[in-house]
Formats: structure tokens, C-alpha cells, sequence
């Protein structure tokens, strides 16, 4: 069985992004533009990378990644190699929560909000997830999470 990943980086070209990867997941990347399903590797990892408006513009898609790949040490890696924060989603169904991995490995949960658009979804005025706001508070869908608000933990701990 093969998974889906979803990520957004906070301001790193495309270009940046596929080298990274690779080392990161210890895989070929391929691009999804130039992916021939055919002729594909086993090893490899089909990534799409793309620039989004709002904040964490640069949005991440791998498909097929095997499941035995962990994806917080893998975001982590990334993050680090990069040396810029990346987004992942979170356990929840709220589409504002994200995990937050920072170039140090560490994550925590963040709130932002979310305006769909023609280019897809677009972040704005993040926020940690904090009982110190009434919206993550009580019954929220925050205490849902394994990630519960102003939780923070390393990501090789974490996976």
C-alpha cells in the first residue's frame, strides 16, 4: 500500500524543493510533469511542487510514498535541509489546524485561516493551538488530536 502526503513550506523555490526531498526520503523524486508510470523505478516517489498564494506558498504532493516511510521524520528531514518551517495537516477535520515542524525538529500544532480560491486553498494569520485561546478550548476538535493544544514534542519522538 502506497500513501498521499501533503506539505507546504514557508517560501522555498520549486527548485530547492526536489534535491531536498530526495535526500530527505532517501528515494529518486520524480517530478509529476515529467513521470513516466511506466518507466518509474520501484524506489521512487512521484512529487508535485508548486507555488501557492498566502503564507507556506510552496506546496509539496508526493504520491505513492511506501507506507513503511514515516512521514514526521521525513518533513523533519525536509525542514531541516531546507532550513525553513514546513506545514503537514493533523489527526483532525479541521482544515485550519496544521503540525508546524520547524529546521530543528520540532512540532507543534498551529491554527491559520482558510480561504479556498481558483488556486486552491489559501493560509493566512497563523496561530498556536493554545488553551489560551477559547477557540482550541473545551470540546474543540483540538482535544481530538494526539496532538492536543501547546503540545510540542521533537520529530523523531513524535513518529
Amino acid at each position: 500500500m502506497t500513501e498521499l502526503w501533503n506539505w507546504r513550506i514557508d517560501g522555498a523555490a520549486p527548485v530547492e524543493v526536489y534535491p531536498a526531498l530526495a535526500e530527505a526520503l532517501g528515494r529518486v523524486v520524480m517530478p509529476l510533469a515529467v513521470a513516466d508510470p511506466a518507466r518509474l523505478p520501484a524506489y521512487a516517489v512521484v512529487c508535485d511542487v508548486w507555488e501557492a498564494p498566502g503564507a507556506y506558498g510552496t506546496v509539496v504532493d508526493c504520491y505513492g510514498v511506501p507506507e513503511r516511510l514515516p512521514e514526521l521524520p521525513s518533513i523533519a528531514a525536509l525542514a531541516r535541509l531546507l532550513d525553513r518551517n514546513c506545514l503537514m495537516r493533523d489527526d483532525t477535520l479541521d482544515a485550519g489546524r496544521h503540525l508546524l515542524v520547524t529546521p530543528d525538529g520540532t512540532i507543534r500544532p498551529v491554527h491559520f485561516d482558510v480561504v479556498e480560491t481558483d488556486d486552491g486553498e489559501v493560509l493566512s494569520d497563523q496561530r498556536l493551538c493554545t488553551v489560551a485561546d477559547p477557540r482550541c478550548r473545551g470540546w474543540s476538535q483540538c482535544h481530538r488530536s494526539r496532538w492536543a493544544p501547546d503540545s510540542v514534542a521533537p520529530a523523531l519522538a513524535a513518529a
